[in-house]
């Protein structure tokens, strides 16, 4: 809990200033790929959290990882949180950071369950979907769930479509128990 205060204040500070020099958006790319890098690679994040690690190697990881990935304020986050000793919350800072972005922007999180990953090409159809319902941006969440057969499951906000294979066989099912057709003899 203490933490993820800690990280929405950073969050919220980054913010001020990547709006101060017009660069949010693109200081919204670098924390997704920073918070995806650190998901993606369990050694990472491991080592980030490591109090036997120091600080400065841990910081010359992420300058050797990321350098002319990012701009130079999202570097200066990493020298920031080096020096107060928290760079253990450098993902639940740059999540944070994506969703008061999002939420600064009116960008939306549509959370679209799929049995296999999504593809970029259904995702940018997806979106303009979103989109075109909504009247909002949004930005995609997939979640891999492979009981769903076939299809998706779409959530924006309080909307939700679900148009899975396993869906539609509920509903088969339940209109065969349902239906007391007798045959007559």
């Amino acid at each position: 809990m203490k933490d993820s205060r800690a990280a929405l204040r950073y969050a919220k500070a980054i913010l001020d200033l990547a709006k101060d020099s017009k660069i949010e958006s693109k200081v919204n790319e670098d924390m997704l790929l920073v918070a995806s890098t650190i998901v993606e690679n369990h050694d990472l994040e491991v080592m980030l959290k490591s109090p036997i690690i120091k600080a400065k190697a841990k910081q010359n990881v992420l300058n050797t990882l990321f350098e002319n990935k990012v701009n130079e304020l999202t570097l200066g986050v990493f020298h920031l949180l080096v020096d107060n000793k928290r760079l253990d919350i450098l993902y639940p800072v740059a999540k944070q950071y994506t969703i008061i972005y999002d939420y600064l922007k009116s960008i939306e999180i549509a959370k679209v369950t799929t049995a296999v990953p999504i593809s970029k090409e259904l995702e940018d159809q997806v979106l303009a979907k979103i989109l075109k319902l909504t009247g909002h941006e949004a930005s995609i969440e997939n979640h891999v769930n492979p009981a769903i057969l076939g299809g998706f499951i779409l959530r924006v906000g309080d909307l939700q479509y679900d148009a899975s294979i396993s869906n539609h066989l509920n509903k088969l099912k339940k209109e065969f128990d349902n239906s007391h057709y007798i045959p007559k003899i």
